[in-house]
């Protein structure tokens, strides 16, 4: 026993296990041994900590060694666990020496707040990285040279921060080092002479976002000033390169360079400027990329404020409301042939798994008489309670639980897909999944389909035409045993070429379907998505109130064609300016909202 929890309600046990060296198999081995030992402690609690690196697997496998003390796989800490709670509790590592006289971070942290504590003016940490370090000679203080590897951004805040939270971690992802105003999240003029230094002594590019109002700003003329005087001390007449977003005059100092035209779109530009950057031969890290985290958190800061008001959601949940009492196994009588059987279970129209020398399905005997009668004859050898087997499998065919829930998804998805094909839907195979979509016999090109219930009448589109291509909305639905049996559906838009037919002309091209949901479904809100998920709901379940999926002749899932609802203890102070109707019918939700009509190929 290595540890005690001397407070808690109970004996809560700790025990620390090294077995660096040795590995899982040693430590496996000699907590099988303290088992009986465990289990006499008579603990309410029961942690481990260990060196050995551990992965979900392995937390599973040790969690039945140890047995019901040990509250669950949360409870075993490996290597990774400890940093993790290190770094979630940095006082902890601060507060001993043995743990921090080898951290990095946690000495930058002392000497930093040392500093601090006898300047009395704190600097952001990722501003003093890029200041340089003053030093001492006879003639007075200078500043020791420093390499010139960051790219400066110049833009107005808050008029361009939604594009420098773009763009910045774009460029730090080709390996380039960023900085903008933004990193520092101090807003205001205090940090004004820092920020000029490192921009002095530090830059090797400085981009200018160029919009008429932001080269209005005071703040980004005092900016470009210092920068025009830093090109000239360097020589380098491309040291500022303009970022065009939009029209605008010539800029004062710049003359006659030729800006990045982020007009067209910033895929485009951005692409153009990382070819720029590379030609000039701008340093960049050679090793693994690292994203600067404080571009999210100044994203978090900024984020909708939230409003102390319940607000009712729908999910795109549909939970099942009726299952199967029972699943059976088959098991074959005299010889069996076993291709003959594959043919039987391919052709049989509902789920079947071949399992050992026969098979588990939902149906019973008389079906599966008629069904598999040229495969040979079987019998019903288990009946087995359907949520006993999802639980806990079924051990004497070999069935883990985690095998019997895998199987049990597997037979609703393929009772889903034959109900789509049954209903008339498009089919589409997406490189993880299956979509079904509004095909042309079921809904015409701009038709509305209504939808809702209960007072609540509204239409939405499931088909249209947007920049020469037609769109056709969908749905791939995954099934979930947990926390309730329950159907989750992920929205898909299809694209096809409009050449005057219903159907349009298909497109094999994955990257271009891509694009095109990048571009078309842009202005989308989630009122579009909300309404085509339920319209697409309603088309499938017609006047029913449920989704009824065979798995059988004489067995089927039910699922509730209406979605789930949630209650938040808050909302969002969102603007909401358009009405459910004048949302489906808005320009702006039918492509990009600038009105760009070129799709880029």
């Amino acid at each position: 026993m290595d540890g005690r929890h001397a407070l808690a309600e109970g004996d809560v046990v700790l025990q620390a296990k090294h077995y660096h060296r040795s590995g899982l198999s040693a430590l496996k081995s000699k907590m099988k041994g303290e088992r009986k030992a465990i289990d006499a402690m008579g603990c309410s609690r029961y942690i481990l900590a260990t060196s050995v690196s551990l992965t979900p697997g392995n937390k599973a496998a040790l969690a039945e060694i140890i047995g019901p003390a040990l509250h669950g796989p949360g409870d075993i800490f490996g290597p990774g666990d400890l940093n993790a709670l290190l770094r979630k509790h940095p006082d902890i590592e601060k507060a001993h020496q043995k743990l921090w006289a080898q951290s990095t971070a946690i000495l930058k942290s002392v000497i930093r707040e040392a500093i601090e504590e006898a300047d009395g003016t704190p600097v952001p940490a990722v501003l003093a990285e890029l200041l340089p370090r003053p030093q001492r000679a006879a003639s007075g203080p200078s500043f020791a040279p420093v390499e010139r590897d960051m790219i400066f951004l110049i833009k107005a805040t808050p008029l361009d921060d939604e594009f420098t939270l773009w763009l910045g971690p774009k460029l730090e992802a080709e390996g380039y080092r960023v900085f903008s105003d933004i990193l520092t999240l101090q807003p205001g003029d205090r940090l004004r002479r820092q920020v000029n230094q490192a921009l002095q002594h530090r830059a090797a590019k400085v981009l200018l976002v160029c919009r008429e109002a932001t080269l209005a700003d005071r703040h980004v003329q005092d900016d470009l000033d210092i920068a025009l005087e830093v090109a000239t001390e360097l020589g380098d007449p491309r040291f500022v390169i303009p970022l065009r977003l939009e029209q605008v005059r010539k800029v004062k100092g710049l003359g006659d360079t030729m800006p990045v035209d982020f007009v067209r779109g910033w895929g485009e530009g951005v692409a153009s400027l990382v070819d720029a950057l590379r030609r000039q031969k701008v340093p960049r890290s050679a090793g693994p990329t690292a994203i600067h985290p404080n571009w999210e958190a100044f994203r978090r800061r900024g984020a909708i404020p939230l409003v102390e008001e319940a607000e009712r959601l729908t999910s795109n949940w549909l939970r099942v409301s009726e299952a199967p009492d029972v699943i059976r196994y088959y098991e074959g009588v005299g010889a069996i042939e076993g291709r003959m059987l594959d043919r039987a279970i391919e052709q049989f129209p509902y789920p079947c798994a071949l399992q050992r020398s026969g098979f588990i399905t939902f149906a019973d005997q008389d079906e599966i008489d008629v069904a598999f009668a040229s495969a040979g004859r079987f019998r019903l050898k288990h009946e087995i309670p359907l949520l006993e087997f999802v639980d806990g499998g079924f051990p004497k065919l070999g069935i883990q639980r985690q095998v019997a829930s895998n199987l049990i998804v597997a037979m609703i998805k393929q009772a889903w897909s034959a109900f789509g094909k049954e209903k008339g839907f498009l089919e589409y195979r997406y490189s993880h999944a299956v979509g079904f979509h509004a095909s042309a016999d079921q809904v015409r090109t701009g038709q509305r389909v209504p939808w809702g219930r209960q007072g609540d009448h509204r239409s939405s589109m499931l088909r249209n035409v947007a920049k020469g291509h037609i769109w056709q909305f969908g749905v791939t639905a995954m099934p979930f045993l947990r926390p309730f049996w329950h159907l989750r559906l992920k929205a898909r838009v299809l694209f096809s070429v409009d050449n005057g037919t219903p159907s349009g002309l298909d497109i094999d091209d994955p990257k271009k379907l891509h694009r095109l949901r990048r571009s078309i479904c842009k202005g989308w809100r989630n009122k579009q998505w909300h309404g085509r998920m339920l319209a697409f709901i309603e088309l499938m379940s017609g006047e029913g109130a449920s989704l009824r999926l065979r798995l059988a002749r004489d067995a089927e899932l039910v699922i509730e064609a209406a979605p789930m609802l949630f209650t938040s203890p808050v909302s969002t102070a969102l603007p909401d300016l358009l009405d459910a109707e004048q949302e489906e019918t808005d320009d702006s939700t039918l492509g990009r909202p600038d009105g760009d009509d070129g799709v880029e190929e």
